[in-house]
């Protein structure tokens, strides 16, 4: 490992601001500027070490727009599919660590959690049966607004350790507090082991502040009190930006810093709605190659659509959608 002129200690950053866009940006800029240098186990021989530190991000109003940062290097479509997977699960039929697929989604640890004894069990289960964990804390904040105890977890101890690529979400945390004009607000707090500063991280605040955001809606909807999405924290153990990929990090996200604005460089959610519909699209059509989605996600995603946009959904698939017995 290279740590010359460094004494060994992970560098701590906390930036606060006001959207999601604002505080991913500084944070990734000053992991950049100020983090330490650390191999990973990823790393080619050839790569330089990664840029490495311990990071706090706080956003106050992480619904607020402008919500989306031109610079994560993923398309606007993919960014609406990984919404999808977190929060619904549309993927969750990819599990099957047997068959050299996916071992676990973040919806299936958090809505669906089933303490499996080794991957083997991935596809019978366990010995407890799956645990809605989302909706054991809603039951905890529906109870007491003000509990400390509403959490969901993603580890797994059974299976997760030694595993080549364990979660990096550890734990969503959450609680419910008064504040003026009758209002009550969700806090959210996240704990995540390790993160793609540049290529992963904005993607996860974005599906997670959304699950805050329907949280709220659900505990306002059973409780008859008026609860409203608050600020969110986000604790990154390793916050990293992979040596690997430098060259492509500084011709996109640095370059993109010296040559626009702060505005030039967002996007409010209205702006690019067609291409957030278009994310859903593809999960309705299908893509070649990979497995489609269920009828009752296409059910759930269609109704999502605008109706110009529903007649872009494959023939076959909008019939079988629109007729009764769909």
């Amino acid at each position: 490992m290279e740590t010359a002129g460094h004494d060994g200690n992970i560098p701590v950053i906390l930036v606060t601001g006001r959207t999601l866009p604002e505080v991913w940006e500084e944070a990734v800029l000053r992991t950049w500027k100020e983090g330490v240098q650390a191999r990973t186990q990823y790393d080619l021989e050839t790569s330089p070490p990664s840029r490495d530190a311990t990071v706090v991000m706080v956003i106050e109003s992480p619904l607020a727009e402008p919500r989306l940062h031109r610079s994560f290097p993923a398309g606007l479509e993919e960014l609406e599919i990984y919404r999808q997977e977190v929060l619904y699960g549309v993927h969750d039929s990819w599990i099957n660590p047997l068959d050299q697929k996916w071992s676990y989604t973040y919806h299936q640890r958090l809505f669906s959690y089933d303490v499996i004894r080794d991957f083997a069990d991935a596809l019978t289960g366990g010995p407890f049966g799956p645990i809605n964990q989302v909706q054991r804390m809603v039951d905890e904040l529906l109870a007491c607004f003000y509990t400390r105890r509403a959490q969901a977890i993603t580890w797994m101890p059974t299976v997760d350790p030694g595993h080549h690529d364990p979660p990096c979400l550890q734990r969503i945390w959450a609680r419910v507090l008064p504040a003026d004009g009758d209002r009550y607000v969700l806090n959210m707090n996240t704990h995540w082991r390790s993160r793609d500063a540049y290529k992963a991280a904005f993607m996860n605040l974005y599906a997670i502040t959304d699950l805050q955001r329907i949280l709220a809606e659900e505990i306002s909807m059973k409780s008859g009190k008026r609860v409203v999405p608050g600020r969110h924290v986000d604790i990154s153990d390793s916050f990293h930006i992979y040596g690997s990929y430098f060259e492509e990090f500084r011709n996109g996200f640095l370059a993109l810093l010296e040559k626009r604005t702060f505005e030039q460089r967002v996007w409010r959610t209205e702006d690019v709605a067609e291409f957030l519909h278009a994310g859903k699209l593809q999960l309705l059509n299908g893509k070649p190659g990979e497995p489609d989605v269920s009828l009752d996600h296409k059910k759930r995603i269609y109704a999502e659509l605008p109706p110009g946009f529903r007649e872009k959904v494959r023939e076959d698939v909008r019939q079988q959608l629109e007729a009764g017995d769909a």
